[in-house]
C-alpha cells in the first residue's frame, strides 16, 4: 500500500456547506434549506486542523457559495496545491431521470424538468472532476455528503489519471438520505469528524472503511428504506494521510512537567465521552460573517498570504505595502503556535512548502496572556505600532526579533526535497543567526513544472508580476516571483537567456559551476540487471534498452515527464540519440497512461503491481537511490544503476533572480541570497549535497565516499556530464511534436461469430465509437471491417483520414455489420502495418485497434501466429487488441501475445474496455486526454 504523506507541502482544503437557497418556491424551487450544513463544514474545519496535516491559512469554508463563487473558490485551490488537495461538499445533489450524472446543487439552484441545463446553478461532477484535473496535487480527495452520492462513482471511472483521485461518497448511488437535525452535523459528518479527530494517524482508506462500518451500527436507512451504505473509490494500494493528531502522553507518577505544560494541566475526559472541540480560531478581519453579502462565500480560515520578506512584499508585486488585514491574520497565527508547542518547544504544526524564519516561543509562561494582549491589540489597533514586538522569541533571554526577511527558492521538481532540506539546515546554522541570536533569513522553498518555469523567465516575467489575465498567470501555475531559481540543468539558464524579451521584468544571474552533480541512471531491477561493467557503463541508452529486451523479453523502461522535470528531458535526450527514429525512440519507453509527473512518483508507482516492478527499469537521477523516496515502505524491487553514456546528468546551478522596481530591501536580500549561495558551496551546505547522493560536479566520486550505496557505483564513468541547451531544446521540440496529431487505424472483426457480441454501447461498434472521443480534429483515422471477402481479408468502412466524431458514428451505423464469413486475423494485420508504415520525417504517433472475439486468434496455427509475431516486432507499430471474451488477454493467450510483441496493450472484460480504449486511443490522438 502507498500511504502519501502530504505534511509540510502546500495542501489546500476547500469545505463547502450549502445550509440556505435561493429559490425554494414551486415550480423551480428547491426542496428547502439544510441547517445542518453550517455545522458539518465548521466542525471539520476544526478537526483538519487539529490533524496538522493541512496548515489553519490553507483551509477554505465557503458558506452557500453560489456557482460562480464555488468554481472560483475550487480553481484557486486547485492552482495553489501542491500535495493534497480536499474537497468536501455538503447540501442537496440531483440527477437527471437517466442517472448518468451527479449534480452538486450550489445556493442559486433551481430544478427545470425537462430543461437543456436540467438543474440551473448546480454543478455537474463531471466539470467538478474537470476543474480537479488542472491541480498540479499529488493526491486529491472528495467527501460528496448529499444525496445520490454514490452516483459520483462511475464519473471517477471516466478519469484518465485515475491513481490522483481518491473519493468518498455519503451514500449508495440512486439513494436519498436525511440531514439530520438543525443544531448537528449531518449523520456522515458527523461520524466523519468523530473519526478525523481521533488521536494518531488518520488514512482514507481507514477513514472509509471505518465509517461503513460506524454506519452500520448504527442502523440508518435511506429514504427509500434500504441500509444506508457509504462507498469510496480509489485505486488499489492507494491511500493518502488526512489527520495526524497527537496522541495525548500518558498519565503516570512522576515529576510534573514545566509551567504551562498543557498537556499535564489539562483535566482528563470523561470515559465515552467525545472531546470537546477546541474553539475556532478569531476569523480574519476581512471574512465575511453570516448575513453578509449572500453572493459571496463565507471564509473562516484566511486565505493563505504568499511567503513575504520582513519589508512586506508580496508576490504579486514586489515593491508593494503588505495590507494590515494580511499581515495581522499572519501575525495571529504565529502567536497562535504558541498553543501547539509540546514541552520541548517543538511546534506540532506542519509547516508551509519550505522553511520559514517564523515565530520561535520556547517554553515562554507569559505567552499565552501576551497572545490575548496582542490579538486585541491587532485587532482594535490595526498593525501598526506592534510590529517590532513579533518575530522569534528566545526562552534563555527573551530577545524581540524582527521577523526575518524571507528567500523564495524555486527549483525542479525533482530537486525540491533536497533543495528543502538545505533550506531547513541553513535556517539554524550559524550563518543565518545574528549575533542576537536572531535568524538573518527565512526560506520557502517550492517547484514547477521545469517547461512552465523556462517559459515564464523567458518571456513572462510581466505577466509574472501581474498577470492580464487567466491564460497567462504564473502567479498561479509556478507560484510567487522567486529570489533564487535552482533548476536542474545550467542549460535551463542558457534558453531562457537565448533571445529573451529586453523588456523583461526579472534581471538573472546565473553562478559560474553547478552546486553538485548527479548522473540519470538506468534503474534495473537486480534480477535482470547487466552483469559486467562494459554493460553497466559503456553503452548508449539505446542500446542498454535493447541488451535489456534480450536479457528479459518481458522488460520494459520508464521515463518521468519531459515537460514537467529536467530529468525525463535528459533522459529523452539520450532516447533521440543515435539512427533511431523520434517514433521509435518513443517506443522503447511506451507505458499505458500518462508518464509520471516527476522520477520520485515514478519508483513509487512501480510497486503498485509485482509484476511491473520485477520487469520495469526507471530512468531516474543517482541520487534517488541513495536519498529514498516517499514510497521507501512499500519499494520491494532492489535496483542496480546503469550509466548510459549519451545521457547528460543533473547538475543544479545556483540562480540569483531580482525584480525590476523591487528596491525596498533590495540590499539585505541580495545579502541574504549571497549568505544562502555561500553556505550551499560550502562545508556545510556540500554536506547537506553529499548525504542525498550527490557527487562532486568536476570529480567522479561520490561526495559522500564514507557510506555504501546498494547498486550505485563509487565511483561513476566518464559520461556526458552537462547538458547543452540546444540539445536540450531539441528534444522537447521533437517530443511535443511527437505527441501531436496521432494515427488510429480500427480492425474490427465482422466475422458471423461476433453476432453475440456487436449490439449495444458495450458492444465491438459501440466500443469503437466510445473511443473516437479521444481523437481530435486533426488526428486521422480509419475502420476496417475483418472478414473473408473475395480475394481480401477486409474491407474499408471508413477511409483513413480526419473525419468529424458524428460523421464517423453515421457512417459506421450504416455500414458496420457482421458478416457469414470468418475472420483472418494474420493477412489482415499484415496489410494494417503495411499501411501504417510512414516516411522517416514523419513522427505522429500510431496504433493499430483490433475489436475481436478472440475465436479466429484462438484458432490460428502456431505458424500463422509466429507469422504475425514477426510482423508486429518489425512494424513497430502498437496494436491495442480488445478481446470481448473473458480471459482473451490472460497470459499467453494468442491475442496478449501480439499485443505484446507490438509493444502495445491487451484489454479484456476485466480492463472496463470501453474506458480503457478510449484512454489508450487518447495517448495516441489529441482529443479527451
Amino acid at each position: 500500500m502507498i500511504r502519501f504523506d502530504p505534511r509540510g507541502k502546500s495542501n489546500r482544503a476547500l469545505l463547502v456547506g450549502v445550509s440556505k437557497y435561493d429559490h425554494t418556491k414551486p415550480p423551480h424551487g428547491m426542496p428547502g434549506p439544510i441547517p445542518a450544513t453550517k455545522h458539518n463544514v465548521n466542525r471539520l474545519r476544526e478537526v483538519l486542523v487539529r490533524g496538522r496535516v493541512f496548515d489553519e491559512h490553507e483551509i477554505t469554508v465557503a458558506h452557500s457559495p453560489s456557482l460562480e463563487h464555488f468554481e472560483k473558490a475550487l480553481l484557486s485551490a486547485a492552482a495553489e496545491t501542491k500535495g493534497v488537495l480536499l474537497l468536501y461538499f455538503a447540501g442537496h445533489g440531483a440527477i437527471p431521470s437517466a442517472g448518468d450524472e451527479l449534480f452538486l446543487q450550489m445556493r442559486n439552484a433551481r430544478v427545470v424538468a425537462g430543461g437543456q441545463a436540467v438543474f440551473p446553478g448546480a454543478e455537474p461532477f463531471t466539470t467538478v472532476l474537470t476543474m480537479l484535473a488542472t491541480s498540479p496535487a499529488r493526491r486529491i480527495v472528495v467527501i460528496l455528503d448529499c444525496c445520490f452520492a454514490g452516483n459520483a462513482a462511475w464519473v471517477r471511472e471516466t478519469l484518465n489519471d485515475k491513481h490522483r483521485l481518491l473519493l468518498m461518497m455519503s451514500v449508495q448511488a440512486n439513494h436519498r438520505i436525511d440531514a439530520g437535525g438543525p443544531r448537528t452535523p449531518t449523520p456522515y459528518t458527523a461520524e466523519l469528524v468523530r473519526l478525523l479527530d481521533e488521536e494518531g494517524e488518520t488514512g482514507f482508506l481507514d477513514l472509509s472503511e471505518r465509517i461503513r462500518e460506524r454506519m452500520a451500527v448504527r442502523g440508518l436507512s435511506t429514504v427509500r428504506g434500504e441500509g444506508w451504505e457509504p462507498l469510496c473509490r480509489a485505486e488499489p494500494g492507494e491511500d493518502v494521510l488526512l489527520a495526524a493528531k497527537p496522541r495525548a502522553p500518558e498519565r503516570h507518577a512522576g515529576p510534573a512537567g514545566p509551567a504551562g505544560s498543557e498537556a499535564q494541566d489539562r483535566p482528563a475526559e470523561p470515559p465515552g465521552k467525545h472531546p470537546n472541540p477546541a474553539p475556532a480560531p478569531n476569523p480574519a478581519p476581512h471574512s465575511k460573517r453570516t448575513g453578509a453579502d449572500p453572493d459571496t462565500p463565507v471564509t473562516t480560515s484566511a486565505p493563505a498570504p504568499e511567503p513575504t520578506s520582513g519589508s512586506g512584499l508580496t508576490p504579486g508585486d514586489a515593491d508593494a505595502d503588505v495590507p494590515r488585514t494580511s499581515l495581522t491574520v499572519r501575525l495571529l497565527g504565529r502567536l497562535r503556535g504558541l498553543r501547539g508547542k509540546d514541552r520541548t518547544g517543538r511546534s506540532g504544526r506542519s509547516g508551509r512548502s519550505g522553511t520559514t524564519g517564523g515565530a520561535e516561543w520556547r517554553g515562554t509562561p507569559w505567552a499565552v496572556p501576551l497572545l490575548g494582549l496582542l490579538s486585541l491589540a491587532l485587532l482594535t489597533a490595526g498593525t501598526y505600532g506592534v510590529i517590532g514586538l513579533v518575530g522569534h522569541l528566545r526562552d534563555d533571554t527573551a530577545t524581540v526579533c524582527a521577523p526575518p526577511l524571507e528567500l523564495r527558492v524555486l527549483t525542479d521538481p525533482d530537486l525540491e526535497p533536497m533543495i528543502r532540506a538545505a533550506a531547513d539546515a541553513h535556517l539554524t546554522s550559524a550563518a543565518n543567526t545574528l549575533d542576537d541570536g536572531c535568524r538573518r533569513t527565512g526560506i520557502t522553498a517550492y517547484s514547477a513544472g521545469s517547461s512552465d518555469v523556462v517559459t515564464a523567465l523567458h518571456r513572462q516575467t510581466a505577466a509574472w508580476r501581474e498577470p492580464p489575465d487567466e491564460d497567462v498567470n504564473p502567479q498561479r501555475d509556478i507560484g510567487p516571483q522567486p529570489d533564487i531559481w535552482i533548476p536542474a540543468s545550467r542549460a535551463d539558464f542558457a534558453r531562457v537567456m537565448k533571445e529573451r524579451d529586453t523588456d523583461a521584468w526579472a534581471v538573472l544571474k546565473a553562478a559560474d559551476e553547478p552546486l553538485a552533480y548527479s548522473p540519470v541512471v538506468l534503474a534495473v531491477p537486480r534480477a535482470i540487471a547487466a552483469d559486467t561493467m562494459e554493460s553497466r557503463t559503456d553503452l548508449t541508452l539505446n542500446s542498454m534498452i535493447e541488451d535489456l529486451s534480450e536479457r528479459d523479453e518481458k522488460a520494459e523502461v520508464r521515463r518521468p515527464d519531459p515537460e514537467f522535470t529536467d530529468v525525463g528531458l535528459l533522459a529523452t535526450i539520450g532516447l533521440y540519440g543515435g539512427d533511431a527514429s523520434v517514433a521509435a525512440a518513443e517506443q522503447l519507453v511506451a507505458q499505458p497512461g500518462p508518464p509520471s509527473p516527476t522520477a520520485a512518483e515514478l519508483l513509487c508507482t512501480l510497486p503498485d503491481r509485482d509484476e511491473v516492478d520485477n520487469h520495469t527499469a526507471a530512468l531516474v537521477p543517482e541520487f534517488l537511490m541513495r536519498s529514498g523516496v516517499g514510497c521507501d515502505s512499500t519499494t520491494r524491487t532492489r535496483r542496480t544503476a546503469q550509466y548510459p553514456k549519451d545521457v547528460p546528468g543533473v547538475a543544479p546551478v545556483f540562480v540569483r533572480v531580482g525584480w525590476q522596481g523591487a528596491d525596498r530591501d533590495k540590499e539585505a536580500r541580495n545579502a541574504s541570497a549571497a549568505a544562502f549561495q555561500d553556505w550551499l558551496t560550502g562545508e556545510e551546505g556540500q554536506a547537506v549535497f553529499a548525504e542525498n547522493g550527490f557527487r562532486n560536479p568536476y570529480k567522479w566520486e561520490l561526495l559522500d565516499r564514507d557510506t555504501k550505496v546498494d547498486g550505485v557505483l563509487v565511483a561513476s564513468p566518464a559520461l556526458d556530464r552537462f547538458a547543452r541547451q540546444d540539445k536540450m531544446e531539441e528534444a522537447l521540440k521533437k517530443y511535443r511534436a511527437a505527441g501531436g496529431p496521432g494515427r488510429v487505424l480500427y480492425l474490427l472483426d465482422s466475422s458471423l461469430s461476433m453476432e453475440e457480441v456487436w449490439k449495444g454501447s458495450s458492444g465491438a461498434p459501440g466500443l469503437l465509437k466510445q473511443s473516437l472521443g479521444g481523437l481530435g480534429g486533426q488526428d486521422e483515422y480509419g475502420v476496417w471491417a475483418v472478414a473473408e471477402t473475395g480475394d481480401r481479408s477486409y474491407e474499408p468502412l471508413l477511409k483513413p483520414g480526419s473525419h468529424r466524431r458524428a460523421d464517423a458514428e453515421r457512417a459506421l451505423d450504416a455500414r458496420a455489420r457482421v458478416r457469414d464469413a470468418e475472420a483472418d486475423p494474420r493477412d489482415a494485420l499484415d496489410a494494417a502495418f503495411e499501411a501504417m508504415e510512414r516516411p522517416e520525417t514523419d513522427n505522429r504517433r500510431r496504433m493499430i485497434v483490433y475489436i475481436t472475439d478472440s475465436e479466429d486468434s484462438d484458432q490460428l496455427s502456431r505458424n500463422r501466429l509466429d507469422d504475425i509475431l514477426s510482423g508486429a516486432r518489425r512494424a513497430e507499430v502498437p496494436v491495442t487488441v480488445v478481446s470481448l471474451k473473458n480471459g482473451g488477454c490472460d497470459p499467453g493467450r494468442p491475442d496478449r501475445r501480439i499485443a505484446d510483441a507490438s509493444k502495445g496493450r491487451c484489454l479484456d472484460s476485466g480492463d472496463d474496455p470501453g474506458t480503457a480504449l478510449r484512454d489508450e486511443v487518447a495517448r495516441t490522438g489529441t482529443g479527451d486526454e
